[in-house]
Parts: structure tokens; C-alpha cells; sequence
């Protein structure tokens, strides 16, 4: 039996520093069927010459910088495997990765998204995932609703999928994968390896988690979303109204604290049509 054409996507910014070793990861797999689309989103570094140095890498090379989510989306249009990876510039592939997902995905036909646990590496040292970020499979939903659980850089997607739901939202500049995680979990199980099958680096000063206060901002839009599209079940919609809400509370401390009133007063009372209530006790 032929094996899946996996196209793996990788959007980079700037990542001259580590790219080389990202790129290596994906040529070092065990699975060999798969083609690799490097995005180039206005990097002004040494991107380009980087990636010249492997031949067969397919580049795509944006004009100017417009965020992990539309780089991510030029890559899908590009692509023409049946099943999508990423990976981030700054992570990387174990050997075994992709064989690991596609041995899965052929025991289970019906299978959309599987993702693999992760090491995870801070300024060099590895340190160990809080209990919150746990992962789990089946229905996952529940489980993404307060934090992104699923590693852009560790899942397998169905192409055909992707393009169903119209790939990462290209407003979101944080928490576009949150936001594609819930969008997908809420209508397809995720089968969740336990093994650590990528490695996640962190703490340098480009990260997109530092370049923006208040994350929550972001999750709280994703989470209207859902309610406005309302095809949600019942007990998915109660569960997306209550995470809302109390994260709606945690965005109007922080903004009255900073003394941003204006703000406060915005998730306040987006948090109030939720609850269906005329005042939330939010401080």
C-alpha cells in the first residue's frame, strides 16, 4: 500500500539563527514521503540563503511580514499532500515523528488530527509541563478551552480538513492555533502519542507569547466566535460561555490595575451579556 504525501509547512520570521536545524529535523525522518514548504514571512535576516542550502526545499517568500497565521495559510495553498504538518522555526522533529502519526493514521482511516507529547527546553534547560498543560485525546475540546494544549509543531491534520474550515484565522497575530484547535475539536476526536516526539524552544526575546500582554484577549475573541457561529452543543456552548466569562474577569483586573478603564469596562460587559446577568462581579 502507497503511503500519504505528508506536506510539512514551516513559517519563519527572522530565524536565520535556527532554521538549519528545523529544516534538518524534517529531512531526518524515518517517513521519507513527504514534501517541505519553508515560508518566508519579510524575513531581513539570512533566511534565504539558509534555505538554498537544501535543494528540493520548496520556498515561498512573502514581500513584507504578515504574521504566522497567513504564512501558514500561503504554505496549505501550496501544499498538495494529503495530510499537513508544521513546524515552527524554532522546534524541532524527532526521528520517528512522522512515522509514529502516519503508522496511527493508517490503523484508523476515519482519523483526522494526531498530535505527540513534547519536550520542553527554556534558555537551554529542559523544564517539565505544569499539570495544566496536560494532554489527552478523544474529545479534547473541554481540555482547550482554558490554554492552548495541542503544539502546532507536534500535530498531523487532514488536508482536506484544513481547507474545510478555511486554515488559521489571518486576524489572529497569538492564539491562532487555540482558535483552530477549538474550531476543529468541536466536531473531530484527536488522538493524542505519548511519546515526545518533538522538542519546543523557548525563552528568546522573538517569541510571539512575549511580544504581547493580555493572551487572553485573543482566546476571549476565538471563544465569541464559536458563540456567534452557534453550532456548538449544548454542553460545549455552556463550557465556551463559562471560560468566556472568567476569562473576560482575569482581562478586566489586569486592565484596572494598569489603570485602563475603558478597557476593563469593555470585557465587563462582554462578560455580563454572556452571563446573562445585569452586573458580573469582576473585581
Amino acid at each position: 500500500m502507497s503511503k500519504p504525501l505528508v506536506s510539512i509547512i514551516i513559517p519563519t520570521f527572522n530565524r536565520g539563527y535556527c532554521l538549519a536545524e528545523s529544516i534538518c529535523s524534517v529531512l531526518d525522518q524515518s517517513f521519507t514521503n513527504l514534501e517541505l514548504i519553508v515560508v518566508d514571512d519579510g524575513s531581513t535576516d539570512n533566511t534565504l540563503e539558509i534555505v538554498r542550502k537544501f535543494p528540493g526545499t520548496q520556498m515561498i517568500c512573502l514581500e513584507k511580514n504578515r504574521g504566522v497565521s497567513f504564512a501558514r495559510n500561503r504554505g496549505l495553498e501550496q501544499a498538495r499532500g494529503d495530510w499537513i504538518a508544521f513546524l515552527d522555526s524554532d522546534d524541532l522533529w524527532e526521528k520517528g515523528k512522522l512515522e509514529a502519526q502516519i503508522k496511527w493514521i493508517e490503523k484508523h482511516p476515519d482519523c483526522q488530527a494526531v498530535y505527540t507529547d513534547e519536550v520542553w527546553i527554556r534558555n537551554g534547560v529542559r523544564v517539565n509541563p505544569m499539570n495544566k498543560h496536560r494532554k489527552y485525546s478523544r474529545d479534547i475540546f473541554p481540555y482547550c478551552l482554558p490554554l492552548c494544549i495541542v503544539s502546532p509543531s507536534s500535530v498531523l491534520l487532514r488536508a482536506q480538513l484544513l481547507r474545510e474550515l478555511g486554515g488559521f484565522d489571518e486576524s489572529m497575530p497569538v492564539c491562532e492555533d487555540y482558535d483552530l484547535w477549538l474550531r476543529i475539536a468541536k466536531h473531530y476526536p484527536f488522538h493524542f502519542i505519548e511519546e515526545k516526539l518533538i522538542v519546543k524552544r523557548g525563552g528568546h526575546e522573538d517569541q510571539l507569547s512575549r511580544k504581547y500582554w493580555g493572551m487572553d484577549r485573543w482566546r476571549v475573541y476565538a471563544l465569541e466566535k464559536l458563540l456567534k457561529e452557534n453550532q456548538l452543543k449544548e454542553e460545549q456552548r455552556d463550557g465556551v460561555v463559562a471560560m468566556l466569562i472568567e476569562k473576560c474577569r482575569v482581562l478586566v483586573i489586569g486592565y484596572d490595575k494598569r489603570g485602563k478603564s475603558q478597557d476593563a469596562e469593555h470585557y465587563r460587559t462582554l462578560a455580563a451579556r454572556y452571563s446573562g446577568l445585569a452586573e458580573v462581579p469582576l473585581k
